[in-house]
């Protein structure tokens, strides 16, 4: 029986979200409504997807009995209101990425969920890539001996957007880039929480962070060091080194393609997207999609590969970064 999907919100990353759910078979994965703040906005986006239902409100979207989980794709500000909105109303959740503004915010979302009995996971897509899934086989093998040192770059120049530059949307470099080299030095070393944090950089007058350098220390002397940046085009790359090899995502480390072994390349494409896109690789969406099915079919009520305790880490140590970057969000005094 297919998993039937529900959509929140209708703008560009629910889009090629639901554009990568296409790219999985039809007997599993359904999409049957979508809600926007506008009626008119959710009957275009259903006409576009060939969906059967719309909304013009996401609390017609909670109480519609025929949907098995909701896709949380509006910005992050409001993701603590929509979140528990369907948990609330029973419903199991994916929630876009960052869950919540901090750390109040995301145990506030992860305990309504438990209090309600559902499942709920923050849609870190890049933990479910191909490549990601092989990069912890590896590890898990020993492959590199013993990690010793986690490096990535994540920059684009994306100042004109004004979701990465207004503080009350949400802004800041962390929020939208940053994050994934975090949960990438996160997954490396298998969630463990660092001894230490150091964070320095450059914030916009908006009181948001633009470009900053951050440096993990681990137990056992291994260190991860990432920079981030919402003004420069970087690298975007990754690389593990371990004591016996090197593991480097040669480039978009957010959502990777390929993957060099000491030396040795392999590739891992995405589907080809039925509708145009409006992020790169958004077609790999489509494997955390198939993680929640899988899931639901366990009757699991969080990821083993992305856990609350995971989302819990990421957010406690962003909250940490902003503080010591100096960036402070309406949010950070309720």
């Amino acid at each position: 029986m297919a998993t039937r999907w529900g959509i929140c919100s209708s703008g560009r990353i629910s889009h090629d979200f639901t554009v990568a759910l296409k790219t999985l078979p039809a007997e599993d994965h359904q999409v049957v409504a979508v809600a926007a703040r506008k009626l008119e906005d959710a009957q275009e986006f259903a006409n576009k997807h060939g969906i059967p239902r719309s909304y013009g409100s996401y609390e017609e979207l909670a109480t519609d009995p025929n949907i098995d989980v909701v896709y949380v794709g509006n910005i992050h500000p409001y993701h603590l209101k929509t979140c528990s909105l369907f948990t609330n109303a029973k419903k199991n959740v994916l929630c876009e990425k960052p869950l919540g503004m901090n750390t109040r915010e995301v145990k506030e979302i992860l305990d309504s969920a438990k209090k309600n009995n559902v499942f709920l996971m923050e849609a870190i897509w890049t933990r479910f890539f191909p490549v990601s899934v092989e990069i912890r086989r590896l590890l898990a093998l020993g492959e590199l001996g013993e990690v010793k040192m986690v490096r990535s770059e994540f920059g684009l120049a994306l100042l004109h957007k004004p979701r990465l530059v207004e503080k009350e949307l949400g802004g800041g470099a962390l929020m939208s880039l940053g994050m994934y080299c975090l949960q990438f030095a996160c997954m490396v070393y298998n969630g463990e929480r660092p001894e230490s944090i150091q964070a320095t950089g450059v914030c916009l007058e908006t009181g948001v962070d633009e470009t900053v350098v951050v440096t993990l220390k681990f137990s056992r002397g291994r260190m991860a060091v990432f920079d981030y940046s919402s003004r420069l085009q970087l690298l975007n790359d990754a690389v593990i080194v371990g004591t016996k090899g090197t593991i480097q995502i040669p480039a978009q480390m957010w959502c990777p393609t390929s993957l060099v072994v000491n030396g040795k390349e392999t590739q891992f494409p995405v589907p080809e997207p039925g509708l145009p896109l409006n992020f790169s690789n958004g077609t790999g969406m489509r494997y955390e999609a198939e993680e929640v099915r899988q899931c639901l079919l366990k009757g699991l009520k969080e990821s083993p590969v992305m856990s609350h305790a995971d989302s819990l880490l990421l957010v406690e140590l962003m909250d940490e970064i902003r503080t010591q970057v100096g960036v402070v969000y309406s949010q950070d005094s309720q």
